[in-house]
């Protein structure tokens, strides 16, 4: 018996799918092709149903903000999926407990905390992203990661199931844990220490200070590209890249930040082999210059 067609499964979604969906606009870098499916899901319940019909027979991405994602400029063959503003909700369990669904951005808990006098959430204001990318990778800045704060995780499954993860159940590293890939996020809980928002946007400000002096802002950007060589170097990156690669190496549109080196930039219209050779060149000097196999920060869709 022949398997119905794909959009004949996701008829009953066809207000919130589109088909061929452009992706270069759905990420930072402002690259990308497009997506054989695209769908928004609406709320918890529209999305389980949606992960129940496709009984994780295709390849599925989700894409937050898009701030650290490279996108191939072919066309992806699977389903990106993009949480709506449904899942943008905070709120105060209790006075040091905040409560955030994954599509919320960084900055946005870390404002929420200080709003109700709750440090801990400072670094967030430097991190480009959302909740759940945050979670995925252990993002952090200035000594401060995801981990430091997380209590539990609610997710879903690629088959729709509803499960809770407290965070002493998870292993994690320097940007990695241990959770499986096939994991939705869709809310989190973070505990912070009760103080006064004064002192914790005295803290935030100074964090963006910094942020801005040694940072490219603006630009069409991934972030950080490759991890710190934790256990390798006392160097970060930067450095190594710096004594590896002339700074104004580039392929196409695809440039070496001056500003800082582990950023790489978009300067017009570098399309994603541009990107990826830059990326791959860099690495490559580096190894061969140092003994320093990097790995990769930003997440790459092929």
């Amino acid at each position: 018996m022949q398997k119905p067609k794909l959009k004949d499964l996701l008829k009953d979604f066809n207000k919130n799918v589109i088909y061929d969906q452009d992706l270069k606009k759905k990420n930072w870098f402002n690259i990308g092709g497009k997506s054989k499916v695209f769908y928004k899901a609406e709320n918890l319940r529209d999305l389980v149903k949606f992960l129940k019909v496709l009984d994780n027979n295709e390849k599925i991405f989700i894409i937050g903000a898009g701030s650290n994602t490279l996108i191939s400029d072919n066309i992806f063959d699977g389903v990106v999926i993009k949480l709506s503003k449904n899942f943008n909700r905070i709120s105060l369990l209790r006075e040091d407990v905040i409560i955030s669904g994954s599509g919320v951005l960084d900055n946005s808990l870390s404002s929420f905390a200080a709003e109700n006098n709750l440090s801990g959430f400072e670094f967030l204001s430097c991190i480009p992203g959302s909740i759940g990318g945050g979670i995925k990778m252990n993002a952090g800045c200035f000594g401060r990661e995801f981990k430091d704060i997380l209590l539990s995780i609610q997710a879903l499954d690629k088959k729709g199931n509803l499960i809770t993860i407290p965070s002493k159940e998870i292993n994690f590293d320097y940007r990695k844990n241990d959770l499986s890939e096939d994991l939705i996020f869709l809310s989190a809980s973070f505990k912070g220490i009760k103080s006064n928002f004064k002192k914790v946007n005295s803290e935030i400000m100074k964090m963006k200070s910094l942020k801005e002096k040694n940072q490219p802002m603006r630009v069409k950007t991934g972030g950080s590209t490759f991890k710190n060589p934790i256990n390798q170097t006392n160097k970060k990156v930067w450095e190594l890249i710096r004594e590896s690669v002339s700074i104004d190496t580039k392929f196409g549109d695809a440039h070496i930040s001056e500003k800082h080196s582990n950023f790489f930039i978009n300067n017009g219209n570098a399309t994603f082999d541009d990107m990826k050779k830059l990326i791959d060149f860099v690495s490559k000097k580096v190894l061969e210059k140092t003994g320093i196999k990097l790995d990769k920060e930003i997440k790459i869709l092929e």
